[in-house]
C-alpha cells in the first residue's frame, strides 16, 4: 500500500469500520482499498483546477442526495434558534454601523412618516369606537413596537406601528361586541392574549417557512389595498368636516398638502437642482409640508374659519377614564371562547401583514448584507400583541409603506455610467444604490421621539394640526404607495403607446399581451374582494381573503400562464439571501438556497463554483465570505476588503413557481475579496 495518498484517493467516512486486510497473494482477491490505491498510483496527476472541479462536483452530488424530511415532521424551535444564531454575530455592528449621516434624516423622516399616519388613524378610531382609542394609545403602541423590534428583532429595519388594517379590525370588533354589553377593552385584551399564544405556536413550529410561496403577486395586491385604505381614510376625514366654510377649506388644504408633498418627492428623483437640495426635499419635504399648512390656515380670513383639529388628552394618560392595565377577567366565560375566532383572524392578519412588510422592506432592490430572521420576529410580534392587549392599546405590526420607506431612506447612492446599452439613457449617467446602512438606532430613535410626543407641550402642538392636513397626509401616503406598486406599473404599461415603449421594458418580452391583461385583472379582483369585505360588518374576515391569494398564485395561475410569462409578470419579494431563514423562494432547487427544502433546519455555506452554478456545502475555500458566515451564523465580517456585495436581477425576470427542466439564470452575486472579483450564477432546475 502506498505510503502517501494521491489527491485522487477516495476514502470512506470514518464512521464505517473495516478490518485491515492481510497481505494477498497474486491469486487471491485484492481488497477494495488496495485496488483503489493501485489505480491512483497509475493515474496521471490532475492539475489543481481539475481537482477543485472534481471536489465541487462530488460535493454538489452529495448535497442533492441529502435526505429532505417530510413536511409534517416539524423541528420545534429550529427556525427561531437559527434566526438568532445567524443574526446575533451582527448585533454589535448593528449599533456601530449607525455612525453614518444617513441615520439622521432616516430617523427624522420615519418619525414623521410613522407618527402622522398614526395620528390620523387615532382620529379614525376615536370617532368609531366612542373615544376608546385616542392619540396616547396610538403613540404608546408605536413606542412599544419600535423599542422591542429595534432592540431585539432579527430584522430591525422593519418599522412597526399602528396600521390601517388593525384600525379596521378594532372598530369592527367594537361594532360587533359593544351592542352586547361586553367590556370592550377586556375583550380586546383576551383577543391579544389568545393571539400571543397563536403567534408563539407559529414561531415554535417554523410556520414562517410558508413565506417561500409569497411573491410579488400577493404583496402587490395587499399593498394596493393598504394604499386605498389610506385614500379612503382621507376622504372619510373630510366628510366629517361639515358642509360650510370649514368643509371647503379642509378640502383645499388637503389637496394642497397632497400636491406639495408629492411634488417634493418628485423633485427628489428628478435632475432638477443640486443633489443636496434633492436629498433634502426627499427627506424632509413631507413633514415640512405638514408644519407649513398647520400655520397656513391661520393666515388672513382663514383664521376666522373654525377648523376641527386633532383631539388629544392628558399627557401619558389614556383617553378614557381608566388605568393602563386592563382587567381582562372582567368578562363572562363565554366571551373568553368567543374571543378565539377573533384572535385567529388577528393572527392571520399579522402573520401576513407583518411578514409582507418585512419582505418588502428587505426587497430585491435593496443590497442588504445582513441576514433576516422571520421566525424570531413573529415570536416578538406575539409578545407585543399580548402586551398591547393588556395595556388597552392597538396592537402594532409591520407598516406598509413605512417599512420599505425606512430601508430606502438608509440607502447610500452613487452616480455611475448607465449600464443599459440599449436603453434611452445610453451614454448617460444613472444613480444606483451602493449599500444600505443596516443598523438599529434609527428605529429606536424614532420610537423614543414618539414617546417624547406624549408629553404635555408636544400634545398641545399636535392639537393644533387641522384634520384637513391629516387628510392630505393620508392622500400623500396613499399616492406614494400606489406609485411604486406592481399593479400600477403594469396598468401604466398597458396604457402606453407601443411604439413609444422602450425595448428594454421587461413586459415587452411577453408575446401574449392578453396575459398581462388577465394577470392584472386577477390582481384587481383580489383587491376588490378584500376591499369590499372591509366595508361590511364582516370586515374582520378580510385576512382570510388576503391569505387565499398565496395558494391562488402558487397552484392556479401556473395552469393558464406559461413559465416565461410568470417569470416576467411576477417575481420573488426578497432575494435568496434574505429568504434563507425560511428555506428560500418557492421553486428553487437545492443548489439555489442554503438549506434547500429543510427551511431553517440547515446551516450551510453558499460558495462560488466558477461559472457552472452554485455549490452548496458546509465548508470550503470560500466559506469565509460574508454571506457564507451569515448563513452559518459565525460572524459579521462586513468590514475590510472581504466585504460581500450583492447584485440582484430578479425584478426584470420574475419567476413562475414551476420549472420545465431548463436551466435559468436567476440571480447574480459579485463576491469581492482579496483575490479579486468572482462571479457566480444561480441555475434553477426542475425539482
Amino acid at each position: 500500500m502506498a505510503s502517501q495518498s494521491s489527491p485522487n484517493t477516495y476514502t470512506l467516512p470514518t464512521s464505517l469500520q473495516h478490518t485491515p486486510s492481510e497481505p494477498h497473494s497474486s491469486g487471491t482477491r485484492k481488497s477494495w482499498r488496495h485496488r483503489l490505491n493501485l489505480l491512483s498510483s497509475h493515474t496521471p496527476s490532475l492539475d489543481q483546477a481539475s481537482q477543485n472541479e472534481l471536489r465541487q462536483t462530488n460535493t454538489n452530488a452529495s448535497a442533492r442526495s441529502k435526505h429532505v424530511p417530510k413536511w409534517w415532521k416539524i423541528r420545534l424551535f429550529r427556525g427561531m434558534i437559527n434566526d438568532v444564531r445567524r443574526r446575533l454575530p451582527f448585533y454589535w455592528s448593528d449599533w456601530v454601523d449607525a455612525w453614518d449621516y444617513r441615520v439622521v434624516p432616516a430617523t427624522v423622516y420615519m418619525y414623521f412618516a410613522n407618527i402622522l399616519p398614526a395620528l390620523a388613524f387615532s382620529l379614525d378610531m376615536f370617532t368609531k369606537t366612542n373615544m376608546s382609542y385616542g392619540v396616547n394609545e396610538v403613540l404608546l403602541a408605536s413606542v412599544l413596537g419600535s423599542v422591542v423590534f429595534a432592540v431585539f428583532a432579527a430584522q430591525p429595519l422593519v418599522i412597526v406601528g399602528v396600521t390601517g388594517p388593525i384600525t379596521v379590525f378594532n372598530y369592527t370588533v367594537y361594532d360587533i361586541m359593544a351592542p352586547t354589553g361586553t367590556n370592550y377593552f377586556a375583550f380586546m385584551a383576551l383577543i391579544g392574549l389568545w393571539s400571543l399564544v397563536m403567534h408563539w405556536f407559529l414561531a415554535f413550529t417554523n410556520a414562517c417557512n410558508a413565506l417561500k410561496y409569497v411573491t410579488r403577486f400577493s404583496c402587490d395586491i395587499f399593498g394596493f389595498y393598504v394604499a386605498f385604505i389610506y385614500l379612503q381614510k382621507g376622504i372619510q376625514v373630510l366628510t366629517r368636516q361639515g358642509s360650510d366654510e370649514a368643509f371647503y377649506l379642509s378640502i383645499t388644504v388637503a389637496l394642497l398638502v397632497l400636491f406639495i408633498g408629492y411634488l417634493c418627492g418628485l423633485i427628489g428623483t428628478s435632475p432638477l437642482f443640486q443633489h443636496y437640495i434633492r436629498v433634502f426635499l426627499t427627506d424632509y419635504g413631507t413633514p415640512l409640508t405638514v408644519i407649513f399648512f398647520t400655520g397656513f390656515v391661520h393666515i388672513g380670513k382663514m383664521r376666522e374659519v373654525s377648523l376641527s383639529t386633532l383631539p388629544t388628552s392628558k399627557a401619558f394618560f389614556p383617553t378614557t377614564d381608566r388605568g393602563w392595565f386592563i382587567h381582562f377577567w372582567d368578562v363572562s366565560i363565554g366571551d373568553v371562547f368567543i374571543a378565539i375566532p377573533f384572535a385567529i383572524l388577528l393572527t392571520i392578519l399579522f402573520y401576513f401583514d407583518h411578514n409582507v412588510s418585512s419582505l418588502i422592506a428587505q426587497g430585491t432592490e435593496f443590497p442588504l448584507r445582513k441576514p433576516a430572521g422571520f421566525h424570531w420576529d413573529i415570536f416578538l410580534l406575539g409578545l407585543t400583541t399580548g402586551v398591547a392587549g393588556l395595556l388597552g392599546i392597538p396592537a402594532p405590526n409591520g407598516l406598509i409603506p413605512q417599512a420599505p420607506f425606512h430601508t430606502a431612506s438608509l440607502c447610500v447612492t452613487k452616480v455611475v455610467a448607465d449600464p443599459n446599452e440599449e436603453g434611452a439613457n445610453k451614454g448617460h449617467v444613472t444613480t444606483i444604490t451602493s449599500h444600505v446602512v443596516e443598523q438599529r438606532f434609527s428605529n429606536l430613535a424614532q420610537g423614543l421621539l414618539t414617546l417624547g410626543t406624549m408629553t404635555g407641550p408636544l400634545l398641545i402642538v399636535l392639537h393644533l394640526i387641522p384634520q384637513g392636513v391629516l387628510a392630505g397626509l393620508f392622500f400623500v401616503m396613499g399616492v406614494q404607495a400606489l406609485e411604486g406598486n406592481g399593479i400600477t406599473l403594469k396598468i401604466l404599461f398597458l396604457l402606453k403607446d407601443k411604439s413609444l415603449t422602450p425595448a428594454s421594458e421587461p413586459l415587452k418580452r411577453i408575446p401574449r399581451r392578453l396575459a398581462i391583461w388577465v394577470f392584472v385583472a386577477i390582481q384587481l379582483l383580489g383587491f376588490g374582494a378584500t376591499f369590499a369585505i372591509t366595508q361590511t360588518i364582516a370586515a374582520v374576515g378580510f385576512p382570510i381573503f388576503i391569505l387565499l391569494l398565496v395558494p391562488v398564485r402558487t397552484f392556479l395561475l401556473p395552469k393558464w400562464f406559461s413559465d416565461e410569462e410568470l417569470r416576467v409578470l411576477d417575481a420573488p419579494t426578497a432575494s435568496p439571501f434574505t429568504m434563507i431563514s425560511v428555506g428560500g423562494n418557492f421553486g428553487e432547487s437545492f443548489e439555489d438556497v442554503a438549506g434547500g427544502g429543510q427551511g431553517s433546519g440547515e446551516e450551510t455555506v453558499v460558495q462560488s463554483s466558477g461559472s457552472d452554478g452554485m455549490l452548496v456545502g458546509r465548508g470550503g475555500e470560500e466559506g469565509d465570505s460574508d454571506e457564507g458566515m451569515a448563513e452559518r451564523g459565525e460572524g459579521p465580517g462586513l468590514g475590510g476588503s472581504g466585504g460581500a456585495k450583492r447584485r440582484e436581477s430578479w425584478r426584470g425576470e420574475g419567476r413562475s413557481g414551476r420549472w420545465d427542466g431548463k436551466e435559468r439564470r436567476g440571480e447574480s452575486f459579485e463576491m469581492q475579496s482579496g483575490m479579486g472579483i468572482r462571479r457566480r450564477s444561480v441555475s434553477r432546475q426542475s425539482t
